[in-house]
């Protein structure tokens, strides 16, 4: 199988020892639900787990770091806080809530850093303490092939940062404002929409301007894409919060509630080039967050571990 450079063959996940529904993030995110459980910690260890094995059989390589700290209740969401980018480029990224800020774990990078070739790491997160935020590719999703970060607007991608890092990864930024069926601002973009080498997954009902709705449709399809047009029922099924990965075959992982939301013409469109391979996590998304924001996606080349 060829790889996609828009599905890595290789993952970051952070397994979360003090999983809690995040009390500071819950004022903006409105997929986050109180976890009534008292087990939720015991629980979400148990799917994240079954979630790695997962992947691992369908031939992806996971590479797994463990967090201990009380302090860090999203952790098991790294994509927020860095993401690496074809080329060598790692980018650390600034977060809006603080005890967000606190996720960053200086061992991920220095085993990127060991096994792949990492050319540099830019790191924006010092702008923080200018109230700055743009959340990594939960702020953004990026079109790897079209080169294309598509951005919903809001406190968790601020628009000097998009535009700065666009410049330095050379991609275009298509920025929109995204409501749900309540009225209530997406906080994310990455549960709106997820993009795969041959369709993208996109509710464009919540795009509020028909005019940008109408521009990221052509866009999308400009870049290949065949459109599968979500409901908002489906998007609060998590629907939209997958990704594309490169293993034994090309894989779409998401989750089990949100396979079970997709209509059978939307499964037979996306498994012309990618299986389904669901995933079931219902504690973990109480917190907000699916299937792709547990996974931060390695797009470097690996060293040859010949070479010392």
């Amino acid at each position: 199988m060829t790889l996609s450079l828009q599905a890595p063959n290789a993952a970051v996940m952070v397994r979360p020892h003090h999983f809690l529904s995040n009390p500071e993030t819950a004022a903006d995110n409105a997929f986050q639900t109180a976890d009534g459980t008292a087990n939720s910690a015991t629980t979400a260890l148990a799917e994240f787990d079954q979630m790695v094995a997962t992947l691992q059989n369908a031939g992806v390589t996971v590479h797994v770091f463990d967090d201990t700290s009380r302090d860090t209740p999203d952790s098991v969401f790294p994509n927020n806080w860095f993401y690496t980018h074809a080329g060598g480029h790692i980018a650390l990224y600034p977060m809006f809530v603080p005890n967000r800020r606190l996720e960053r774990c200086w061992d991920v990078i220095e085993m990127l850093k060991r096994d792949y070739r990492v050319q540099d790491v830019i790191d924006y997160s010092g702008l923080e303490a200018d109230g700055l935020a743009l959340e990594g590719t939960g702020a953004m999703v990026l079109d790897h092939i079209g080169r294309i970060a598509y951005t919903v607007q809001s406190n968790r991608a601020d628009p000097v940062l998009l535009e700065r890092f666009c410049t330095h990864f050379n991609y275009e930024p298509i920025a929109f404002e995204a409501r749900d069926v309540a009225g209530v601002p997406v906080y994310h973009t990455n549960v709106l929409m997820g993009i795969g080498t041959d369709f993208a997954l996109i509710c464009l009902d919540m795009i509020v301007d028909p005019m940008r709705r109408a521009t990221v449709a052509a866009r999308l399809e400009e870049t290949g894409r065949t459109v599968i047009d979500l409901s908002h029922d489906q998007i609060a099924a998590f629907a939209g919060n997958a990704i594309e990965l490169s293993g034994h075959n090309r894989v779409l992982a998401l989750s089990s509630k949100a396979v079970g939301a997709l209509r059978p013409d939307q499964i037979a469109t996306i498994e012309q080039s990618a299986k389904l391979l669901p995933i079931t996590i219902p504690t973990i998304e109480t917190a907000g967050g699916s299937v792709r924001c547990m996974v931060a996606g390695v797009h470097l080349t690996r060293r040859n571990p010949r070479i010392q």
